[in-house]
C-alpha cells in the first residue's frame, strides 16, 4: 500500500504520520489520489475527516491534505489500476487485523483459565499477549523452581566469549527459545516507557556512575528484571506492589543518584 502512495501521492505521509489510522485510512480508501482531494472544498473534506476519526481531525488537517495535493509529483497516469490495488492492499489488512482481534480475544480467555493472568496483568505496561506469550512459552510454570531456570529457557543466561579478542568478556548465550527472548525483550521497552520503576531502573543502568550500561544492555536489564518480577507473582500468587518491584538496595541507590 505505501509503495502505491509513495507512486502516486507521495506527500500523504506528510500529511499522517499513520497510514492505518483512522482519518487516513479513510482518504486511502475513499480519496487516495490528489485529482480526488482537489475535487471536493475544503468544508466538505474537513467534515468527512471529522467523521472518519470521531472528531480528531477537520479544518487544519482538511488545508494541509488539500495543499500537498496541490504540490504533488505523483504520477497521474494508470489511477484506475491503482486504486483497485489499494482496495485490494485495505481489504487484505482490514482481514488480518479482524484475525488479529480474534487471537487475542482466544488468548484472553485461555489466560483467565490459567488461572494466573491477573497476577500478570497487574504489571502496569503489561497486556493480555505479553502475559500469554510469556505463559505460552514457559508452559506449566510449576515446573520451575528458580527463575534463573526461565532466564536460561529464554536464552538470557550469561556466557563467556572465549574467542578473539572478545576473551574474557560475558554476553548473553542466545540458546533456548528465541521467542520467549523477543517477548521479553520487546515487552521491556514497553515497561521503560509505561512502567514508572522499571524506567526509573533503566536510567538508573544508564546512567550509573560505575559500569553503565548502553541501551540495549539495559534492556536486556531490564527484561530479567521483568522476567524475576513475572516468575515472583505467578508463584507466589500475588499481585504487583511497586513498593517491592526495586527494593531496599536498589530504592537506596536511585535516591542518591538523584
Amino acid at each position: 500500500m505505501r509503495a502505491i502512495l509513495d507512486e502516486y501521492f507521495p506527500e500523504l505521509e506528510q500529511v499522517f504520520k499513520d497510514l492505518l489510522g483512522k482519518a487516513a485510512k479513510w482518504i486511502v480508501r475513499n480519496r487516495p489520489f490528489p485529482e480526488d482531494i482537489l475535487k471536493v472544498e475544503a468544508e466538505r473534506l474537513a467534515e468527512e475527516l471529522k467523521q472518519a476519526s470521531s472528531h480528531r481531525v477537520g479544518m487544519k488537517r482538511a488545508k494541509k491534505l488539500i495543499a500537498a495535493a496541490e504540490e504533488s509529483i505523483g504520477v497521474k497516469e494508470g489511477l484506475q489500476a491503482a486504486r483497485a490495488k489499494l482496495m485490494s492492499c485495505l481489504d487484505e489488512i482490514e482481514f488480518y487485523h479482524g484475525q488479529l482481534k480474534k487471537t487475542e480475544e482466544a488468548m484472553g480467555r485461555f489466560l483467565v483459565q490459567t488461572g494466573l493472568g491477573e497476577y500478570l496483568l497487574s504489571i502496569p505496561g503489561i497486556g493480555v499477549v505479553t502475559a500469554a506469550g510469556f505463559l505460552g512459552e514457559i508452559g506449566d510454570p510449576g515446573r520451575y523452581s528458580h527463575w534463573k531456570q526461565i532466564q536460561k529457557l529464554a536464552g538470557y543466561n550469561l556466557v563467556e566469549q572465549s574467542s578473539g579478542q572478545k576473551r574474557g568478556q560475558r554476553s548473553i548465550s542466545k540458546r533456548g527459545r528465541p521467542g520467549l527472548r523477543s517477548l521479553l525483550y520487546r515487552a521491556s521497552i514497553t515497561l521503560v516507557a509505561k512502567n514508572k520503576e522499571f524506567r526509573a531502573l533503566y536510567h538508573h543502568f544508564l546512567t550509573r556512575p560505575t559500569n553503565p550500561l548502553k541501551k540495549k544492555q539495559a534492556l536486556v536489564a531490564i527484561a530479567l528484571k521483568l522476567l524475576r518480577v513475572m516468575f515472583a507473582l505467578i508463584a507466589g500468587r500475588k499481585e504487583y506492589d511497586p513498593a517491592k518491584v526495586l527494593g531496599q538496595y536498589r530504592e537506596k541507590q536511585l535516591s542518591q543518584a538523584a
